[in-house]
């Protein structure tokens, strides 16, 4: 979040500006169809490609907008933005859950880099074309840029440096973690953690000789 910095001072016009806009309605960052897909589909690269094409779409409507002087367009702007941060947002969360798992993720993560480097020149075209109302929603589109940056960054970082890296951030955020609890927390939380391993352990199926589709013989 480099860019992002420095308009951290713009914070307070941005509240402002957002104040003379309707009120917009709480809603999820993705449509019922675009959930009804993801559901659909659990192979990790092919889940990225999809969350790369719910981020594409965004980028699409943004430029149609952007491509006709229109009163009140800018609150659309606005939430495609918004949208667009949230779904390269996800895209990393799920590369990070499959990297952990040692899924091989090669597949999915060049379609994410292909496209989030044509995504981000755009919004950066937008930016240095300063359109008439780009006030309204130029908070978003520094947003918009930097996690483009930052997930272009990482899509294009060795797979097994990343997974380390993870590896490392989550052990160094559970430390932190566990520092501020009592040593009484403490106990109760490794506790629960020991017994939801072995809850885990429990529900993996005992290994078996048996063909697919044969049953045990019944027991006399």
């Amino acid at each position: 979040m480099k860019k992002l910095a420095g308009f951290m001072m713009c914070a307070a016009s941005a509240v402002l500006l957002s104040t003379l806009m309707p009120a917009q309605v709480s809603r999820d960052f993705l449509t019922s169809d675009e959930v009804a897909q993801v559901r659909l589909t659990q192979e990790p690269n092919a889940r990225l490609k999809l969350y790369t094409e719910f981020a594409r779409l965004r980028i699409d409507q943004i430029k149609q907008l952007l491509s006709k002087e229109k009163p009140g367009r800018s609150v659309f702007i606005h939430d495609l933005l918004d949208e667009y941060v949230k779904v390269i947002e996800t895209i990393d969360v799920v590369t990070d859950d499959a990297l952990k798992k040692t899924t091989a993720l090669e597949l999915g993560v060049k379609a994410v880099a292909d496209a989030e480097e044509e995504m981000l020149a755009y919004l950066k075209k937008v930016e240095e074309s300063e359109p008439s109302d780009l006030a309204r929603y130029r908070f978003s589109l520094m947003t918009a840029i930097d996690t483009t940056e930052d997930s272009l960054e990482s899509a294009r970082e060795d797979l097994g440096s990343r997974k380390l890296n993870i590896s490392a951030r989550e052990q160094k955020e559970k430390k932190a973690r566990e520092a501020e609890l009592t040593p009484s927390e403490l106990e109760n939380e490794r506790a629960s953690q020991k017994k939801s391993e072995e809850d885990q352990q429990k529900q993996k199926k005992a290994p078996t000789l048996r063909r697919k589709g044969e049953v045990a013989p019944e027991k006399n």
